[in-house]
């Protein structure tokens, strides 16, 4: 089975679902059919993130690899690798700007900017974190407050959506197609997403 069997079948909107009560940062990747398309874990106790991907939770086949270029640095970059080695593009996280509203930029193989990822609505973190300070009511934030993020092509176009859904325990993603995708931007779009959303998931 190859990596676009897995990843890159156009069966949106997708969903990521993080589980609940493992010592691992992981989720699964689910099409609009209930099929698993990806198993996601960072194996633990890294300096440098290291993301293993792979066709489904038995772990039997590893698809892709997401590698941290730098250690824990606010412009870390994220490669993304093929089980076979060949490297299909890159994730760069844009430094201070992340710390208001976030803003990731995707990379094809040839380094050509291909996608961008920013967050719609920051001030969905600010109540996040306001509401998570107040007893008892802080358990509402995973509820109420979601962070929601554009996929776009560096000429403007929107092309997909991903957001949290409303959840009071775990954390359950969609993404969400707009505009036709061509195939490798589908594939990098939806590695980019799974490295974004493993950093950014503490967000609502």
């Amino acid at each position: 089975m190859s990596p676009r069997d897995v990843i890159d079948m156009n069966s949106f909107p997708y969903t990521y679902n993080f589980r609940i009560g493992t010592i691992h940062n992981d989720f699964t990747i689910k099409d609009a059919s209930d099929t698993t398309r990806g198993y996601v874990k960072a194996k633990l106790f890294n300096l440098k993130e290291h993301v293993e991907i792979f066709s489904d939770e038995s772990q039997k086949e590893l698809i892709y690899s997401l590698k941290a270029n730098k250690w824990l640095d606010f412009n870390t970059t994220y490669s993304f690798t093929r089980a076979d080695g060949t490297q299909c593009g890159r994730l760069a996280r844009k430094g201070w700007k992340s710390l208001w509203k976030v803003l990731y930029e995707i990379y094809d193989e040839n380094d050509q900017q291909d996608l961008i990822i920013r967050e719609a609505n920051p001030w969905a973190k600010v109540g996040d974190g306001l509401l998570s300070e107040i007893p008892i009511l802080g358990i509402f934030t995973g509820y109420f407050f979601n962070p929601s993020y554009n996929i776009s092509r560096p000429d403007g176009t929107l092309v997909a959506k991903f957001k949290k859904m409303p959840s009071f325990f775990g954390r359950k993603f969609e993404l969400s197609q707009v505009e036709s995708l061509e195939s490798g931007e589908e594939e990098r779009m939806k590695l980019g997403l799974m490295m974004m959303a493993l950093l950014e998931r503490n967000k609502g």
